[in-house]
């Protein structure tokens, strides 16, 4: 947009508006000048570059509008209500670095490593608190046509797990293959392989070590190496990551509260903080 144009705009503006431009020096490159805080022409043309004449001055203008706004707004805040807003802007301030600091102190200081006798420790004195809300399962999920061949064999390879065999099988017929007997599936992740509803998915998984699903195109073929069922004590490897948690969550209260007690008594001792009587 043409500097020339821009400055009818903006003496249009003010004019419309009720405000005033300042007879004083004008600031270098500035459109609009208002309570001290300038508005400049590089700026307005920024944002009106490559519109027409026409969006270029209304564009221009309800940006200006809302700069005078946001402005005015807020001078009659601080004018208004300057301690109440100076105090929360300070508490917010105050918040900020005292969380930033204590993050950088956790990241650098604190101990993150857990000994394995702590977690047998905690799993051992909370047993309630470690129970499944779904069952999780280990193993081999194998997914092929309907009319893929030697369905037999393929039963008898997963039971047995001789992988050699299994593997070439699935290179040469299968749509899908997941070897998974090193983690745990939830009953909602298995939900996602196998078109089974929860109930029956459940109800399978607690009956059977092989399960056989099938819908129009496809059969689906789950080998259960290890399983655990909905109410029962989740196994240490699974509880694991729950109880890491609780413990570096302690840690870091305790971390900091001692943190801070140091640098309180360091204060005291240094006579940093002075009391009166």
């Amino acid at each position: 947009m043409k500097k020339i144009s821009l400055l009818g705009l903006v003496m249009a503006c003010c004019l419309l508006g009720g405000c005033q431009v300042l007879e004083k020096k004008q600031q270098v490159g500035a459109a609009v000048e208002l309570n001290g805080r300038y508005l400049y022409y590089s700026t307005l043309d920024s944002l009106t570059l490559g519109l027409s004449s026409e969006d270029s001055t209304r564009v221009a203008e309800q940006y200006i509008r809302q700069w005078a706004q946001d402005i005015l707004l807020y001078d009659n805040a601080t004018l208004r209500r300057n301690n109440e807003i100076e105090g929360m802007v300070d508490d917010y301030r105050t918040t900020l670095y005292v969380r930033a600091y204590e993050e950088r102190l956790i990241d650098k200081r604190m101990p993150k490593k857990i000994a394995d006798s702590t977690i047998v420790a905690l799993y051992e004195q909370m047993p309630d608190r470690f129970r499944l809300d779904e069952s999780i399962v280990r193993g081999i999920l194998v997914v092929v046509p309907v009319d893929a061949p030697k369905m037999d064999k393929l039963h008898t390879w997963l039971t047995k797990q001789e992988m050699d065999a299994l593997e070439k099988y699935v290179y040469q017929n299968a749509s899908g293959y997941e070897l998974f007997t090193d983690r745990w599936l939830t009953t909602s992740e298995m939900m996602a392989r196998i078109p089974k509803e929860r109930a029956e998915l459940e109800s399978l998984l607690k009956a059977k070590n092989q399960i056989e699903v099938k819908d129009s195109t496809k059969t689906y073929l789950l080998q259960i190496t290890e399983k655990h069922m909905r109410g029962e004590a989740m196994p240490i490897d699974y509880a694991r990551p729950e109880i890491e948690k609780m413990v570096l969550y302690a840690r870091q209260a305790e971390f900091l509260r001692s943190e801070r007690e140091r640098l309180y008594n360091e204060a005291v001792e240094t006579k940093k903080i002075q009391f009166y009587e």
